[in-house]
């Protein structure tokens, strides 16, 4: 397996898989956001309740953000800095390992396949191109 990649242009279709997987994050982390807060609330915190819910929904704000910059080549940074900030969220709320785990799973697994499909499309395209070349002679 080559490096994963942190900082760069990605084609065509790892940005779009990586994009759906942020966005698919965020999701989960506003549902996550509400239940921390309720958590907190129910302990008698609600302090801490509306704390965690502005984090948990930053966090999916940053998410989104994340995706929609996938174009980008600073793009996936965001994206692995999301990964990251998911991880460090699960001192706040311990469940959050469990979505940590799950969406950095699919960010390097699609990052992987994505780069390995967009190779592919590449070759596809550039045997057609040669084909058609040598079919005008």
């Amino acid at each position: 397996m080559r490096r994963l990649h942190l900082y760069g242009q990605q084609g065509k279709l790892t940005f779009r898989l990586l994009a759906v997987v942020l966005v698919g994050q965020a999701i989960v982390l506003s549902f996550f956001a509400l239940v921390a807060r309720a958590q907190a609330i129910a302990d008698g915190r609600p302090d801490d309740g509306g704390r965690l819910l502005w984090v948990g929904m930053g966090l999916a704000l940053a998410a989104v953000v994340a995706g929609g910059l996938m174009r980008r080549p600073y793009g996936i940074t965001l994206g692995w800095l999301v990964q990251l900030a998911t991880w460090l969220s699960a001192v706040l709320v311990p469940a959050m390992i469990g979505v940590a785990v799950v969406f950095t799973a699919l960010w390097v697994l699609l990052l992987v396949q994505g780069v390995k499909a967009d190779a592919l499309v590449a070759r596809h395209e550039a045997e057609v191109a040669a084909g058609g070349a040598v079919a005008a002679d």
